[in-house]
């Protein structure tokens, strides 16, 4: 590890500075990414978790269920906020500063949670703890890219895509079976050990690594808060069939501020929505992939549990289990991908996951009327195999086709768009069944397959593209 600045700048004189590709040694390794694995799985699941734990919530704090949404709303909308104009203070403070902060704030805010006495209070510690986890998510790929060494940069990519995925699709699971022994209070109560844990493997661990020394821009940070959030309220409130002149004005101011948001960060040497980095067509492409994948997944994963219980007559405990094959299959696939994408081309590796999980998602569109479990559980098994074998590579190409002193930039991509990319599958899902409520599920799925589909056309599309800056791939 060199301590010397460079021109992007120096961390604090007292600590050992890591260049992008060196990496940690492996004992430091070991414990930075389990800090990094805990947190994201955290934040993940409770991006995941609220939803199922609603109805508990709205009865214990008397109040409706239209109301109650806000519980999760609050959490999405801090995080959308926040997660660019984090990444990019990220760069000029240290990630790790960014990320254990994060931690802190989400363990505490978890704690608020878990005392809340009405419904107020626990929007504001929602609102809180999605801050926290937009401090975790915002810089968490950027220090991957610090942790391991250029050579194995895949499979730090992969272990994260892993937790991630697992954590977004297992966490209806997880809430049933805490909801099955304890209030709900326990579902953000748990969390609190295990930050505190995190943070004290995180102190010790994570690396310094170089400062950017230009000002962190302010009016750029309002400018994307407030595009970001009244984009995420006319999402939410459009799935929740609100007023549509309301949803439309949301719309167009959502739409004003991006414009103003746009024009000022192109005169901006390192802007905070990294406009500088789309001029990259590897990144433009990694970067629709994302969004369009993770809609894929948000269409699937919001229609599915319907689509069992109405259309097939399946049971609450059937469901589970039939949900299970698609979290298993990433878990096996993603770690996989991640290694392949160290000797092989991310176009292909993405374009055949994205392949797969687009016949999965068409085979369970055009199911059968009576299926066997069997034949329910090998199309859920492709749409997990296509989806874990893609989602590596391309978390690697969205890192590494940024320069190193960018890595916050690209970072903050990487949360924003699977952030985004699930908000619109979920709001899709509501239009699906407002268009039919007897065949809104298929509709979903198929939707879902689309999105698919054009994220695999944009994958195949990046083999026409270069990456100067992603490392060698080995022989």
């Amino acid at each position: 590890m060199s301590s010397l600045p460079s021109s992007a700048g120096a961390a604090e004189p007292a600590h050992h500075i890591v260049i992008a590709g060196e990496g940690l040694p492996p004992e430091q390794r070991g414990r930075a990414i389990l800090t990094l694995l805990i947190a994201v799985g955290l934040a993940t699941l409770d991006t995941a978790i609220a939803n199922t734990a609603l109805p508990a919530m709205a009865l214990d704090l008397n109040t409706t269920p239209a109301a109650s949404v806000w519980i999760v709303t609050a959490y999405q909308l801090a995080m959308m906020v926040s997660l660019l104009p984090l990444a990019a203070l990220g760069e000029i403070v240290g990630y790790r500063r960014i990320y254990i902060w994060g931690l802190v704030l989400f363990t505490v805010a978890s704690l608020l949670c878990s005392v809340a006495w009405s419904l107020p209070s626990l929007v504001v510690a929602r609102f809180l703890q999605g801050l926290g986890g937009a401090g975790i998510m915002s810089v968490n790929t950027a220090l991957i890219r610090f942790i391991y060494p250029t050579r194995s940069l895949g499979r730090g990519v992969g272990l994260n895509t892993l937790i991630v995925a697992i954590a977004f699709t297992v966490g209806p699971s997880v809430a049933s079976a805490i909801l099955a022994i304890a209030p709900w209070p326990w579902l953000f109560a748990v969390n609190v050990p295990l930050g505190i844990i995190a943070i004290a493997l995180a102190l010790p661990s994570l690396p310094h690594t170089l400062l950017s020394k230009h000002a962190f821009d302010v009016p750029s940070a309002v400018l994307n808060a407030a595009a970001f959030g009244f984009l995420i309220l006319a999402i939410g409130e459009g799935a929740h069939q609100a007023d549509a002149g309301v949803v439309g004005l949301e719309l167009a101011a959502a739409v004003v501020c991006g414009l103003l948001l746009l024009r000022r960060e192109l005169a901006h040497p390192a802007p905070m929505l990294p406009v500088d980095l789309f001029r990259h067509p590897m990144f433009s492409l990694s970067a629709v992939t994302a969004v369009c994948s993770f809609a894929a997944q948000g269409l699937a994963f919001v229609s599915l549990p319907f689509f069992f219980h109405h259309d097939l007559g399946r049971s609450q405990v059937d469901i589970g289990l039939l949900m299970t094959p698609w979290p298993v299959a990433v878990a096996i696939m993603a770690p996989i991908a991640g290694r392949m994408s160290d000797r092989y081309p991310v176009g292909i590796l993405g374009g055949v996951g994205l392949a797969m999980l687009c016949s999965g998602l068409l085979l369970m569109t055009f199911m059968p009327v009576a299926p066997s479990v069997w034949e329910i559980s090998w199309r859920m098994l492709l749409c997990g195999m296509g989806f874990g074998f893609f989602q590596s590579p391309n978390l690697k190409a969205l890192m590494t086709s940024a320069p190193p002193h960018r890595s916050g930039g690209a970072s903050g991509i990487v949360a924003t768009a699977r952030l985004l990319g699930q908000s619109i599958g979920a709001a899709l899902v509501a239009l699906c069944f407002n268009l039919s409520e007897s065949h809104g599920s298929r509709f979903a799925l198929g939707a879902g397959a689309a999105f698919a589909g054009v994220a695999c056309i944009a994958s195949f599309l990046r083999l026409l593209t270069s990456n100067p800056y992603a490392p060698p791939l080995k022989k």
